[in-house]
């Protein structure tokens, strides 16, 4: 569930993807592509990518389909999803049948050619996409048309340390986003430094991943609702030039880096049992790795991100199941991921969860997962008092960002859209240009990129 660092090699794939862009398209005029029939079972053998980690969770939610679909056999190709491997299996007309990939990217590989229409599938199949969550939903469409069956779906919320805010005399309510210039200074007076160099950021803006948050707390979308890109968006500029002067207030870029990398994340000693760190934003699928962190001193509270209006706001994460251009099993493809995002389905992982839970003597932090009827009726059968107030403040939190939760447009340059804006982010960071000229530059590129997809 974490943040899939995809665009850095579509460069690597472009040749491939403009090889895609004339196969299949048949089925945006009806379809030859095999979609789904209405009375047809499933047989056969479905390959499956991009499924990587089968935790519980995943492993309860294969099992149904398996159960439901016992004549098709299953090859799951374990691993993250690998967008040069892609490309190449379908470009040589062997593509998988499923595959699993982050929502940003379904707009670049939609306008390309790469993978089909599901309007079929969804209608031949029966798949209710109003049990969706609405912004996850409107991540994987295109012209009108749906690409790709949304799944899990993350947002964040202000973690911190309270062993470092009681060190600071720093009250909890400080740790927010709504005043600027007073989050700067709470910043630096929970800020250690030691021989010149940072021994406890005081509030990590998460940068450079972070920054489409940061644009849209301060009025700014990023790319428009036509999936043009506004990345030079005076908004988002000074959401930039904020979040640069926050890091440059705690020791400078290279030395915040350098030691933000030394943070051991899934570690139960981490950066905040080792006081390293007092507060930051992060995806809800944190909280669960903290949980082990506790038995090292962890003392954890919360506080919502907010808009600079004082709303609580999230950009959103997550992936989808989208059928390759080509699939040669697309009718099992289609079950396939109907099953798994059903919200049968998820209360059975919900389930197999809490046995963990009660396996590991621990408590349940939520399952968020894309599908808001399945959200709603597990964290009302299992999401119970912890015993611990700062978890269950984080997890509140979480929950109650869900509905206020807003995407990205989806773009027929999604993926070179990210990639533009990361490459500036990277470089105002560092100091080799200006917030204002790296976001010009990226917005040329990527404004490059949106008009000759949208010719394509």
């Amino acid at each position: 569930m974490k943040h899939l660092r995809l665009p850095v090699v579509l460069v690597a794939g472009t040749l491939v993807l403009s090889a895609c862009a004339g196969v299949g398209n048949k089925s945006d005029s009806g379809g030859s592509d095999g979609q789904a029939s209405a009375d047809s079972t499933p047989s056969g053998t479905l390959k499956v990518m991009g499924l990587g980690g089968e935790d519980e969770v995943g492993l309860a939610r294969m099992t149904a389909f398996k159960t439901a679909f016992p004549g098709v056999t299953v090859q799951n190709n374990k691993g993250d999803f690998d967008a040069q491997q892609f490309l190449t299996a379908v470009s040589s007309g062997n593509p998988p049948d499923a595959v699993y990939m982050g929502r940003n990217l379904i707009g670049t590989y939609a306008a390309k050619g790469a993978i089909q229409p599901l309007d079929d599938c969804i209608k031949n199949s029966g798949i209710d996409t109003t049990q969706y969550r609405e912004a996850a939903m409107n991540e994987v469409k295109l012209k009108d048309k749906i690409y790709g069956i949304p799944e899990f779906y993350t947002v964040s919320t202000n973690l911190i340390s309270e062993t470092a805010l009681k060190s600071a005399g720093v009250p909890v309510s400080d740790i927010q986003t709504t005043d600027w210039d007073k989050l700067e200074a709470t910043a630096k007076q929970l800020y250690k430094a030691k021989n010149g160099r940072p021994a406890r950021i005081g509030y990590d803006p998460k940068m450079p991943d972070f920054f489409p948050l940061w644009a849209m707390a301060n009025g700014a979308e990023i790319i428009k609702p036509d999936g043009s890109p506004n990345l030079n968006d005076p908004k988002a500029v000074e959401a930039l030039q904020f979040t640069i002067k926050l890091i440059n207030a705690q020791g400078g870029w290279s030395n915040f880096k350098t030691f933000r990398d030394t943070f051991d994340l899934f570690g139960e000693k981490n950066q905040f049992t080792k006081d390293q760190l007092a507060a930051f934003p992060i995806e809800n699928w944190y909280v669960n790795v903290l949980r082990d962190a506790r038995a090292n001193g962890l003392k954890l509270q919360s506080t919502p991100f907010t808009d600079r209006q004082g709303q609580p706001i999230s950009t959103i994460g997550g992936s989808a199941w989208v059928i390759p251009k080509g699939a040669k099993n697309p009718n099992a493809a289609c079950q396939w991921a109907k099953t798994l995002t059903a919200k049968e389905t998820w209360l059975k992982a919900a389930e197999a969860r809490m046995q963990t839970v009660a396996k590991d003597k621990s408590f349940f932090t939520g399952l968020f997962t894309g599908n808001k009827q399945a959200d709603e009726e597990i964290k009302a059968k299992y999401l119970k008092p912890s015993g611990d107030a700062g978890f269950d403040a984080a997890i509140k939190n979480y929950y109650d960002v869900l509905d206020k939760a807003k995407s990205l447009n989806p773009s027929a340059a999604g993926a070179e859209i990210d990639a533009a804006w990361k490459s500036a982010v990277g470089k105002a960071l560092a100091g080799s240009a200006t917030p204002q000229a790296a976001l010009d530059q990226a917005q040329s590129e990527a404004k490059t990129a949106f008009d000759k997809a949208s010719q394509g």
